[in-house]
């Protein structure tokens, strides 16, 4: 299947911003420019935290989610909100946190960036194909939901030039990540009615259908040796489950309370659930070893917003707890040599729910 090229030139349906705030942005947000930021800066991790050491905190303000391993280690891709009135973009930086640049485009809401596997390109999913602006939040008065944007994904280089669509889809496609050679793209979509996680060719062809049970499967990574997929999962059992979860996700939304970590061969076959621990369980990802999974998740209490990160068999065995702060931490990922973690957390924060990127040296105790 063919990629369409896009040159980002003004459109004819402009944002309707104020004149400055609409050249601040315009000024801030061309792909490959460098933004001013403050240092990485040394933090001591909390008691109990033996799997840490030589923290240090790389972003400063906002929301900063997602943070992803270039394969040679040096670089990170991440999301970024820089205030409420602004959408997710995806943005670079080193290892060390210097040179953090914007690398997408600076329009509609976007999520879930990735290396390729030769570092040559970067992909993530974009809602700009839609509409310019940010898509509106969700209505929470029926409770904490996901909404599910009309997001396709896009792959362009690490400076955010040559940027392509990989197919136009109806619907929700994102939450995509690439098999280590480089071949494969797997994603969640609801191309078919549901949130399902698929696989592609890394040019939008060869679309595989891989889980088809009623309910979310999604955030899927490959093991290191790409015969694995981790993901996240809720299968709804009750009938009034079942109904409360296609009713919204006819209005694109989804309650995301109860997930539990999945693995599963990659073609799909050996569907099988790691952990059965109530509450929500998510942001899988393999450790080097190809035999550990680590994952953020908030099972001693599920009703509160603390959520630690926590290490696994793939068999479901040698449940650990990794990280003991007060409040979240998620989105783990390991360098490709092991040697580091790299993670999302709400510690260090300056006001109410800033979420920040923070990397450690991974110690084996």
């Amino acid at each position: 299947m063919t990629t369409n090229s896009y040159r980002l030139q003004p459109s004819s349906r402009a944002p309707r911003w104020p004149f400055r705030l609409a050249l601040a942005l315009l000024i801030s947000t061309l792909p490959g420019c460098e933004t001013s930021r403050s240092p990485a800066v040394d933090r001591a991790p909390e008691p109990g935290e033996r799997f840490l050491a030589n923290l240090k905190q790389l972003t400063f303000g906002g929301q900063n989610a997602e943070a992803y391993f270039s394969p040679d280690g040096t670089q990170l891709i991440f999301q970024r909100q820089e205030s409420d009135t602004t959408c997710d973009q995806q943005y670079v930086i080193n290892a060390d946190g210097s040179g953090m640049r914007l690398v997408s485009s600076g329009l509609g809401r976007t999520t879930c960036g990735y290396f390729y596997s030769g570092g040559a390109r970067i992909l993530y999913s974009s809602t700009f194909h839609v509409d310019e602006r940010c898509p509106a939040t969700p209505d929470f008065s029926r409770g904490y939901v996901w909404p599910l944007y009309d997001f396709d994904i896009y792959t362009s280089r690490p400076d955010g030039s040559d940027l392509q669509r990989l197919f136009r889809s109806p619907g929700y496609d994102a939450e995509a990540t690439l098999s280590p050679d480089g071949s494969r793209i797997v994603f969640t979509s609801t191309r078919d009615g549901d949130l399902d996680i698929y696989t592609m060719n890394v040019d939008g062809s060869d679309v595989r259908r891989l889980t088809n049970t009623l309910g979310y499967d999604g955030g899927p990574f490959f093991s290191p040796d790409g015969g694995m997929i981790v993901y996240r999962s809720w299968h709804p059992q009750e009938p009034s489950e079942q109904e409360d979860y296609q009713a919204l996700l006819a209005e694109g939304l989804v309650r995301p309370s109860r997930m539990e970590i999945w693995v599963m061969n990659a073609d799909g076959s050996n569907q099988r659930q790691v952990t059965q621990l109530g509450g929500a369980n998510f942001a899988p990802y393999f450790h080097p070893d190809g035999q550990r999974i680590i994952f953020a998740s908030n099972h001693p209490d599920p009703r509160s917003r603390n959520f630690d990160l926590y290490m696994i068999g793939v068999d479901g065995t040698g449940l650990t707890q990794v990280t003991t702060h007060g409040d979240f931490d998620g989105f783990p990922m390991f360098s490709p040599d092991g040697a580091r973690l790299v993670f999302a957390s709400n510690r260090y924060g300056t006001v109410q729910g800033e979420t920040n990127i923070f990397i450690a040296d991974w110690v084996e105790p």
